[in-house]
């Protein structure tokens, strides 16, 4: 059972995010736009393909997709009994140790941040070809950036119920006009005919096996949000295991069938050289060729409201973080206020802005190129941290079940989240090993090591400051992993078998 406390939620309303503003559908509207379907099909997936040289993507995607919903079994079970925005945080916490999940914490704002802040470099650059198209114009790719950045933060300070508004809008036609690709290559086969190569276990198990599986998990880096807005939901213990399982088998297929496509329009043969050449512009040339200019332009216009989906859900998510560790004064406690208009984490959303504006300013300033070193190399880099965030995860939901029971059966205790915990340091390790395949540079490079050695550092510094709160601010210590109670709750000390964790 839960910490033990005297109420049942905090009684300063600017400490409490908005609750029942959320259904299924809209927590799904933020789960699939942080996964940017159009993003990866144009980019994760022609990178794939032209830069690690693998052929079996597609069987990729449905083997990760196996593998995160073996983990989402014990993770949406650990969800009906643990409600806080602060997901792999407070979970990590429950289940492994409040050091333990303070380091989570730590590793999550990377990673969020990296995958939020990446995202400036690419509808920068992205945009200019567009913008001169249609309008003769072409300004810098920070111009962009900045109007997006502008946008994204003044929904960060809206009711979620608007940004889910606008995240469906946005989704909806970005999935349509994915689909309308996918028609359109399957309709046009290189040398007349339709081949499933792609599916087969040879073309996968080859050199660059972790890098592709790495870039799979990439795609679907946002699945696991749903838990996020469990307090904003309306019916969080039937939302949460929905939106999840949904989210992933949406994206799985999505993703498998567009990459399929890809290869059967271009030629299992040609995929490598074609990815490699033309890069993004590959399915809206394939687009153009097949459906004519028009179906393009819209294709590379939504491509842009693609990227812009995702800022808006990964600024939300990274907001909430930042706000669960506020609440608890983990971090300091205006980031744990709320607007009491909005219900909108007000301080902790202005962080997540005035950090992407520094990043936006500091690449523009110094010339670096936005889509390699912000968007390929931040980005990626931000999906590993979140590779290690749902292994370390896997681990704690074994933990929690092993000490609570919690009424679960053992397929969702042990026997799911073991599987999926083997399979994801196996992947781990694979990813380790091909960084350097994965960003695109030499095996000598100091980023190799550098990027991903950033993780551990962070956990390391998590756990160092949790053991300093345990001996300088005892109460704020115990409080770590109370979620909305925390604010106004009192720890029993005479009561210490109902405390999960006192580590």
């Amino acid at each position: 059972m839960p910490p033990t406390s005297t109420v049942d939620r905090p009684s300063n309303v600017s400490e409490a995010l908005a609750r029942g503003r959320l259904g299924i559908p809209s927590v799904i509207f933020f789960v699939l736009s942080a996964a940017a379907p159009l993003t990866v099909v144009a980019g994760v997936v022609t990178t794939g393909y032209g830069v690690i040289g693998v052929t079996g993507i597609p069987l990729a995607f449905l083997l990760i997709a196996a593998v995160l919903a073996l983990f989402s079994v014990g993770y949406v079970a650990m969800s009906r009994r643990v409600e806080n925005a602060g997901a792999f945080y407070a979970y990590v916490s429950r289940g492994l140790g409040r050091p333990a999940g303070v380091g989570a914490a730590w590793v999550a704002l990377i990673a969020y941040n990296a995958l939020q802040v990446g995202l400036y470099g690419t509808i920068g650059a992205a945009a200019q070809p567009v913008l001169d198209r249609l309008f003769g114009v072409a300004p810098h790719w920070a111009v962009v950036a900045l109007v997006a950045w502008a946008l994204v933060g003044l929904l960060g300070l809206l009711r979620v119920d608007l940004n889910g508004m606008v995240l469906a809008a946005l989704l909806v036609a970005e999935i349509v006009v994915v689909l309308v690709f996918d028609l359109g290559q399957i309709s046009n086969p290189a040398d007349g005919q339709v081949s499933f190569a792609s599916f087969s276990p040879d073309n996968l198990f080859v050199p660059g096996l972790g890098a592709v599986l790495v870039l799979a998990i990439l795609g679907f880096v946002g699945f696991e949000s749903a838990v996020v807005f469990s307090e904003e939901s309306k019916d969080p213990k039937r939302t949460v295991p929905l939106a999840t399982y949904l989210s992933v088998a949406i994206i799985a297929g999505l993703y498998a069938l567009s990459s399929w496509t890809m290869t059967v329009a271009v030629g299992q043969e040609r995929i490598v050289a074609e990815s490699g050449e033309q890069s993004v512009e590959l399915i809206f040339n394939l687009a153009a060729a097949q459906l004519g200019d028009t179906v393009m332009t819209i294709g590379q216009v939504l491509f842009l409201t693609s990227v812009l989906a995702a800022m808006i859900s990964f600024h939300n998510t990274t907001a909430r973080y930042t706000f669960a560790l506020g609440r608890e004064r983990v971090l300091p406690a205006v980031f744990g206020q709320t607007s009491a208009r909005t219900g909108a984490p007000r301080a902790a959303s202005i962080a997540q802005s005035v950090l992407g504006l520094l990043v936006i300013l500091l690449y523009a300033v110094n010339g670096w190129d936005p889509v390699v070193q912000l968007f390929f190399w931040v980005g990626t880099t931000g999906g590993f941290g979140v590779l290690l965030l749902i292994a370390t995860t896997s681990v704690a939901v074994i933990a929690y079940f092993a000490r609570s029971g919690g009424g679960e059966n053992v397929w969702r205790r042990v026997i799911a989240p073991g599987l999926a915990t083997i399979v994801l340091f196996v992947i781990i390790w694979l990813a380790v090993s091909n960084f350097a395949n994965l960003l695109g540079v030499s095996p000598d490079s100091p980023l190799r090591w550098a990027l991903p050695a950033a993780y551990p550092v962070a956990a390391l510094l998590g756990i160092g400051w949790a053991l300093l709160l345990r001996s300088n601010r005892p109460d704020t210590y115990a409080r770590i992993g109370l979620g909305a109670a925390s604010a106004a709750a009192v720890v029993k000390p005479e009561a210490p078998a109902a405390v999960e964790v006192t580590r």
